[in-house]
């Protein structure tokens, strides 16, 4: 089984990333905020990550740009996550090293399609 790591500090959207992803056949890691987001994924090596941008301490985009720079982690996909979506987020978190862009509120298929996408 592949294994995500979903790095997100809201309680309810993180129990609910986990279901989908079990839902969808994935073994779920998951991190609180960005500086336990980095060292689990030096850790656990997960397949993917999903990453909330706004994260208390070190953000999203901090964390991810961490991975980037860790042996090991330099090309595991890593999806953002954000509730802000406005024009332009998309293309500002693709050019800042995300391979893809899920914005909140989420659905079941739309994650799914994103994170298969990433890992077949």
């Amino acid at each position: 089984m592949k294994r995500v790591l979903v790095v997100e500090d809201n309680e309810v959207n993180l129990r609910l990333f986990k279901e989908i992803l079990r839902y969808g056949g994935y073994t779920v890691i998951s991190a609180k905020d960005g500086v336990e987001g980095l060292e689990i994924a030096e850790r656990e090596r997960p397949d993917l990550v999903l990453m909330d941008v706004q994260l208390p301490g070190m953000d999203g985009i901090t964390a991810m740009r961490k991975m980037r720079e860790t042996p090991g982690l330099e090309n595991t996909p890593i999806i953002a996550l954000t509730a802000y979506a406005m024009t332009g987020d998309r293309e500002r978190l693709l050019s800042a090293g995300f391979v893809d862009y899920i914005p909140k509120p989420v659905n079941v298929a739309g994650i799914l399609k994103t994170v298969k996408k990433h890992l077949d």
